[in-house]
């Protein structure tokens, strides 16, 4: 028996072409693409305003597969680690990041990684498949809910920093992020998402040309080619001149800066050096630094440098005119590394 298509990989069009097949009013697929995108319905039956029988004709024709949460993970400092369970029973992560002004959706866009960063527990998981957009769509449609019931706040930003790379997924990304954005789906703006990717120049420089609207984050963590590719294999790829040279395009094209991401660990990136080839860098390419402080993954190889290294970095950067913030890690009494919590 064939398998059935997933309703919601239909745009209002297909639908409306659909209902006229189906002998209904064309209107009716603008009312099921309502409760698909703005109502979020779970469930065919939710949709109350069609008939019975064209409830019961969609639920025969079309798939609805629905994501649950296995787990939910609630740290003392409110964070909570979702645990995703998706319809084909593989299991991805989502994270609420609560602040006093920002609830903060991050979210997965593969099951697991291809990129075999030393230092990621996604690593360990390996890539088994891209996620739908509608997969993305309903982390965030998740988080959001849960900052409505947990803290009384709806979500207000929405970062790509949970498990696989974004832009290999970039078809799937992007339609997630048009639902997100859209104001038939849940009207969040553009300016309030951030992709981070490791830094793949080509697809850098393919989201400056599309004119994309959202925010770039490039998961650094080493300025020196010798150190990165240590930590990272995509730097033998892609070289940070590489990766600098497609954002100084982005730049060029979107006139919005960059975040780098920049974790400092003890022994491998925390000598003068170091900060000294992030300055050099950041002298380049209009941004902002991100300083991390490192969830760790069991690794030993991998230990939070000291904190007078942070200052360093925090210092050269400022010096030289580049805001420098010390992220503090959330979720330190939960699985809160990307990957921990899938693992187990």
């Amino acid at each position: 028996m064939a398998e059935l298509r997933d309703i919601r990989s239909l745009t209002k069009e297909d639908l409306r072409t659909w209902m006229a097949a189906a002998g209904e009013p064309a209107f009716r697929g603008d009312q099921v693409y309502e409760w698909l995108w703005s109502k979020q319905a779970l469930d065919f039956q939710d949709m109350t305003n069609l008939p019975k029988a064209l409830r019961s004709r969609l639920e025969t024709d079309f798939a609805f597969p629905q994501q649950s949460l296995a787990t939910v993970q609630r740290s003392a400092d409110g964070t909570l680690k979702n645990a995703v369970k998706l319809h084909d029973d593989l299991v991805v992560e989502s994270v609420l990041i609560p602040t006093e002004k920002r609830i903060t959706a991050c979210v997965s866009s593969q099951v697991g990684c291809s990129l075999n960063c030393a230092f990621c527990a996604t690593a360990k998981l390996k890539r088994m498949r891209n996620l739908d957009p509608q997969e993305i769509f309903d982390q965030v449609v998740t988080i959001h809910k849960q900052g409505l019931e947990e803290f009384g706040r709806p979500l207000t930003n929405i970062v790509f920093m949970g498990m696989g790379e974004p832009l290999l997924n970039y078809p799937n990304v992007l339609a997630a992020i048009e639902r997100i954005t859209a104001p038939d789906g849940l009207g969040l703006s553009p300016r309030r998402i951030t992709l981070s990717t490791v830094g793949l120049p080509k697809m850098i420089i393919k989201m400056a040309d599309e004119g994309v609207k959202f925010n770039l984050a490039v998961s650094l963590h080493s300025a020196r080619n010798e150190v990165r590719s240590t930590m990272m294999p995509i730097n033998d790829v892609s070289p940070v001149e590489e990766v600098v040279a497609a954002l100084q395009h982005w730049y060029r094209m979107t006139k919005r800066r960059i975040t780098f991401e920049y974790v400092v660990w003890k022994g491998i990136n925390d000598a003068p050096e170091d900060i000294a080839a992030l300055v050099r860098v950041c002298k380049k390419v209009p941004c902002k630094v991100n300083l991390i402080e490192y969830n760790a993954i069991g690794d030993p190889r991998f230990v939070q440098a000291d904190p007078a290294a942070l200052e360093a970095y925090q210092f050269a950067l400022e010096a030289a005119g580049v805001v420098a913030k010390v992220r503090r890690s959330r979720g330190k009494d939960i699985d809160a590394a990307c990957g921990q919590l899938a693992n187990k």
